[in-house]
């Protein structure tokens, strides 16, 4: 019995001592695994980090190119706006008063298109309340007023056919112009419905010197020609109220030449909207 009891714990032992090598070998194993996995992770790391900077350098600049920047938009639904409306209106109303032989009612509606003028850009400028399609409308009102009484008081004989041609050809060029720049100058992408879009500023007409001083000559020849038949006939003759007109014909048509050429030589006369400082957009034009 006693021999086979010491066969028995030298053969426990024996397999204890081969365990033990076993487990030995395998943890051995396990931690040159951990080590090499440690050592190769940083750099596959850094590997992966420099092909994605590399993807992402060659993709996000493609990517930005394609992206449209917000572009803002203006109220135009002011109390500015909607008086430089009536005097688009009034402005067809005039001409036909003219045509007709009607100069008290165009003589009156020619007072309300002045008084709404001065009004509609002392409220914008005192309520800041400026848009750039103010500054489109403006003098886009002025200049179709005086379109149609130049033309009308051409074909009732009170005005020459040369000052009708320098009037109506300056306020021509800068129409064209207006158009011109206001496409170069609108945010991508440009199409139709963009450009006709008022509440999307693009560019600017700012006035010169002259062309404040010359519109005020033009509105008060204009006043001239239709006041004029209006007054008594012995009170024209006696103050040679007619011979004064002749000079002042004579003398719009000097600034208004002038006036349009101030646009040509004048790099400030085009303001870009986003380039430079923003301006107040209630000034008056030509």
């Amino acid at each position: 019995m006693s021999t086979i009891f010491l066969n028995l714990v030298v053969k426990s032992a024996k397999v204890s001592a081969q365990l033990k090598q076993v487990v030995g070998f395998r943890a051995s194993t396990v931690g040159q695994r951990r080590d090499q996995s440690k050592a190769t992770k940083p750099s596959a790391i850094n590997d992966l980090n420099a092909a994605d900077k590399q993807t992402a350098s060659k993709i996000v600049p493609n990517l930005l190119s394609k992206i449209t920047p917000p572009v803002s938009h203006e109220n135009i639904y002011t109390l500015p706006n909607l008086l430089t409306t009536t005097r688009i209106i009034t402005a067809p109303v005039i001409s036909y008063a003219l045509l007709h032989s009607q100069p008290v009612l165009a003589m009156s509606l020619f007072a309300y298109s002045s008084v709404t003028d001065l009004v509609d850009g002392y409220l914008a400028r005192r309520y800041n309340t400026g848009t750039v399609l103010g500054s489109i409308l403006d003098p886009f009102a002025d200049k179709l007023l005086m379109t149609l009484t130049t033309i009308s008081l051409y074909s009732i004989g009170t005005f020459p056919w040369w000052l009708t041609l320098i009037i109506l050809g300056r306020d021509g060029g800068l129409a064209l112009s207006a158009l011109y720049f206001r496409w170069i100058s609108l945010p991508p992408p440009r199409t139709m419905t963009r450009y006709w879009d008022f509440s999307l500023p693009s560019a600017e007409v700012r006035p010169t010197e002259i062309s404040k001083i010359n519109t005020l000559l033009q509105f008060l020849l204009v006043a001239n020609g239709l006041l004029l038949p209006v007054l008594p006939e012995a009170f024209v003759e006696a103050w040679n109220l007619w011979g004064v007109f002749e000079g002042w014909m004579g003398l719009v048509a000097g600034t208004t030449v002038w006036s349009g050429l101030s646009y040509v030589f004048t790099k400030d006369a085009i303001r870009f909207i986003g380039q430079g400082n923003k301006s107040n957009n209630d000034s008056k034009s030509n």
